[in-house]
This record gives C-alpha cells, sequence and structure tokens, in this order.
C-alpha cells in the first residue's frame, strides 16, 4: 500500500494532476506509483510489467526496493495495478531485496528472477503472472562462486533477463558494470536449476539491464550503457543466443526528463507490434522532489528496418495508440485506469486492489469505453464507506466532462467502515465508444473506498 497523504504526497497528486491533463492521459502508465526497471511478459491478451517498486524509497535520497509491483494491459493505454507480487524479506529466507525482476512463463508456471541487490540472483515461483510468487530454493541461484561468474572485475550480479528460444532452451543473462561482465547460463526445464557454467559475453559500454528478444532468427541482446557512453539502451546482435554478438547501435537514448540518470528496457511484442518499456522520472520531476529515486513506467512502440536493425526509439508525450476497447458491462477493477488525480492503491480483503485515500475532487480515467450503441442505463460500484458521505460522479472525456449520472455513497455505520457493499445510480447518455472519468466528492480526510464497478 501506498503512504497516507501527506502534504508531499498531495503536492505530487496536484502535479499529477497537471501532468496527465498536458500529456492527454497518455503518459505515463500508471502514474499512481513510483515504479521502475520493467520487465514484461505477454499472456494471452495482456501484457504484465514487473518492476523494481520506488515508493517506498526515501524522497530525500537512497533506494529502498524489498518488492516487485506488477501492472498489466490488454490495450496498453488502460492500466491494472496488481500491487506487490513479491516481497524478498518476507517471502524468503535470505533475501532483503528485490531489484530489476525478469519474468517468464513455461509449462503453466511463472518465474520472477530479481537481484538481491547486486550480491547474488534469485528465483520464486507462482501459479498466475499477478503471484504471489514463492521462493523454492530457499537460496540464490547465482552467487559470485556459482562456476563460470568468475573471473570479474567488480561485477554486479543482478538484472537477470530471460529468454526461452524456439527449441524450447532457456537462458538467463545477467551481470554489470563492466564490458567483460555480461554473463549467460542455459536454464534446466524446470527454470530453476542451472544447466552448466556460466558464460561469459562481452558487450561495448555495457553497464546493466540485460534484455534478449529474437526476431525472424535474429537475436538481439539489449542493455544499458555507461555514463561515459551517454547511458542509452543499446544493442547487439547474433544469430545465436549465447554468442557471436556483434554491436549494432542504439535502442533509445535516454528518456525524456530522466536526466541523465540510471536506465532500463524491456522490449516485447504484443499483438503483432513490438514496444520499448522504460522508466523515466518525469512524474518526480512535475512533483518538483528529487528525482533520482523516484521513477515512474513508460512506453513507446518500437520498430525495426528492412535490414533487421531496430529503429531508434522516438519519445512523445502521447505514448502508443490503444489497442481494443474496454467492456463497461464486464466487472471492471477499480485499480484500473489510463490517468487519475489523487488516487491510491491497497490490498483487497477480497483478493486484488482496491482504491484508498481517496479525497474531494480525485478520480480516474478509463480509455476507450464501448458503451455500445443501445447504452447503459444503470451504474454499479463495490465500495466501503467511509465515516462520511460522499458521491461518484460518472463524466465523459475528462473529469469536468458531460455527467452521466451520480452514484450517492452513504456514510458508514459506526464501526462499519470495512463492510463492503454495493450502490448504483441511474446513468443517461453512455453511448458509443467514450473516454470514461469517475470523479470522487465528498467531505473528510479519506471517502470510501471502491473495489471494481460495472454498467448495465
Amino acid at each position: 500500500m501506498m503512504h497516507r497523504k501527506s502534504p508531499l504526497l498531495l503536492q505530487v497528486s496536484a502535479a499529477l494532476a497537471a501532468l496527465v491533463t498536458t500529456l492527454h492521459g497518455d503518459a505515463p502508465i500508471a502514474s499512481h506509483r513510483y515504479l521502475a526497471d520493467p520487465a514484461s511478459l505477454v499472456v494471452g491478451d495482456r501484457v504484465y510489467l514487473y518492476c523494481s517498486n520506488d515508493d517506498e524509497s526515501p524522497v530525500g535520497g537512497g533506494y529502498n526496493i524489498p518488492d516487485v509491483v506488477c501492472v498489466s494491459s490488454t490495450d496498453l493505454k488502460n492500466w491494472t495495478d496488481h500491487g506487490s507480487v513479491f516481497h524478498a524479506a518476507r517471502h524468503t529466507s535470505w533475501a532483503k531485496k528485490s531489484w530489476a525482476p525478469g519474468a517468464i512463463e513455461r509449462d503453466g508456471k511463472f518465474f520472477l528472477y530479481f537481484g538481491n541487490g547486486g550480491g547474488n540472483i534469485g528465483v520464486v515461483v507462482a501459479d498466475s503472472p499477478a503471484g504471489p510468487f514463492r521462493d523454492v530454493l530457499g537460496k540464490p541461484l547465482i552467487e559470485h562462486s556459482t562456476p563460470g561468474v568468475q573471473p570479474a572485475t567488480n561485477m554486479w550480479l543482478f538484472d537477470p533477463g530471460v529468454f526461452i528460444d524456439d527449441d524450447g532452451q532457456a537462458y538467463l543473462y545477467f551481470g554489470g558494470n563492466g564490458e567483460d561482465n555480461v554473463r549467460v547460463v542455459r536454464l534446466k526445464r524446470d527454470m530453476v536449476t542451472l544447466d552448466g557454467e556460466v558464460k561469459h559475453m562481452k558487450a561495448p559500454h555495457f553497464f546493466e539491464a540485460s534484455w534478449v528478444i529474437k526476431r525472424k532468427g535474429i537475436y538481439y541482446f539489449c542493455y544499458s550503457s555507461n555514463p561515459k557512453a551517454g547511458i542509452r539502451i543499446e544493442y547487439m546482435s547474433s544469430d545465436r543466443p549465447d554468442a557471436g554478438f556483434s554491436y549494432r547501435g542504439i535502442v533509445a537514448d535516454q528518456p525524456p526528463l530522466n536526466h541523465g540518470d540510471n536506465n532500463h528496457a524491456a522490449e516485447f511484442l504484443f499483438k503483432d507490434r513490438w514496444y520499448h518499456a522504460y522508466h523515466n522520472r518525469v512524474v518526480a520531476t512535475e512533483a518538483g522532489i528529487p528525482t533520482s529515486f523516484r521513477r515512474n513506467l513508460g512506453l513507446e512502440e518500437l520498430h525495426f528496418n528492412d535490414d533487421g536493425s531496430i529503429r531508434k526509439v522516438s519519445y512523445t508525450t502521447s505514448g502508443v495508440e490503444r489497442l481494443g476497447t474496454l467492456n463497461p458491462y464486464a466487472p471492471v477493477e477499480a485499480e484500473t485506469f489510463a490517468a487519475q488525480k489523487g488516487v491510491e492503491t491497497e490490498p483487497c480483503a477480497d483478493g486484488g486492489m482496491n482504491l484508498c485515500d481517496l479525497q474531494q475532487g480525485d478520480w480516474v480515467k478509463l480509455v476507450g469505453v464501448d458503451f455500445g450503441t443501445t447504452g447503459a442505463r444503470t451504474f454499479r460500484a463495490r465500495i466501503a464507506r467511509g465515516a462520511g458521505a460522499g458521491a461518484i460522479e460518472l463524466r465523459l472525456g475528462s473529469h469536468e466532462g458531460t455527467l452521466l449520472g451520480t452514484c450517492q455513497v452513504g456514510a458508514a455505520p459506526e464501526g462499519a467502515t470495512q463492510s463492503w457493499v454495493e450502490v448504483s445510480c441511474q446513468v443517461e447518455g453512455a453511448r458509443g465508444l467514450q473516454d470514461l472519468c469517475l470523479r470522487f466528492t465528498g467531505a473528510g480526510a479519506q471517502l470510501f473506498k471502491v473495489d471494481r464497478w460495472s454498467f448495465e
């Protein structure tokens, strides 16, 4: 759960509101959280991003990243917050940190690899892409003493990138802090056992953030370059997954408003298009707080040239095109949105997450909501009432747009503020393909909580 709203967080919320208005709600994604080092995993028609959680890092400086947060989307605009899916200190007996994860699916299981700081690398397993992930080894998967890791100069053991080739062979790439500090090792079918010794690779300007993709028979090893080279995302290519790589160039320059700080990206294929997920520092910049340890997610489309080289990413303020529409007649998790002002999330007692710490004028915006030609007549929401009365305003286009209806939320009986109930209201004008805002109103420091909603 994110912190309760302090004066600083209220300042952040106000800045975010201005930011998403300027950017038409397209970027950054998951703007209610500080997340970084995205690793992508496509499962069916949904893409999951697993991220280092900067929410707990001190604003004044220093990283405190004990857990991995996951967000996902089916249309690349409306993102669902799945919360913390793995916490190193709570879910293992040996790790305290979970930096820059890598994720993959095999045989119905989901595997998450993470750096315990820069000292060793672990792996945890889940039955669902949204976790919870559990430690099956009870120890690191890779350490400095693992055969093949040495010799190395000032090696960082972190930033694992995992890849399964077309023939079923799995590989894990990792390392940091030196051109000679790239490492790759085969994994057995169980994905938690090394298959042979670690092999050495070399990459010009290599610093961190190993990531591998394959396209049309070409293997691409992407990584963050060192400060001297501009901390860009660069790449090599090969016709083999673990050798023969040659330098090809730049995938993406420093992101805008990243202030020359660390860089990390994941490239992935989703619905026949390639994408580049990265972190930026635009949210902290707009909030007027120190940016080094508070990062946010961004997404751009990735293109290839006819010769197989990667066309350098162009950063935009609109992000990527929406893929598909949102069905408002099926239950929608309230922690799903494209843009927001002031909202926070927390684990819900019934599973998943819910919106919390809502205050007067906070809102969430969803894009591409398809009400159909007949339209909707009723709105329903599952809420936990607060100490005072409030309401959910349903508006088209923006938080100041056409009012479809107002769903009243009464005050909770004394001692019943955590009980979940359903509220509903009639709506008029909810037809066609629209952007929808849920605006929360009411008196008091904290209004009600929202678990999910739908239209009829």
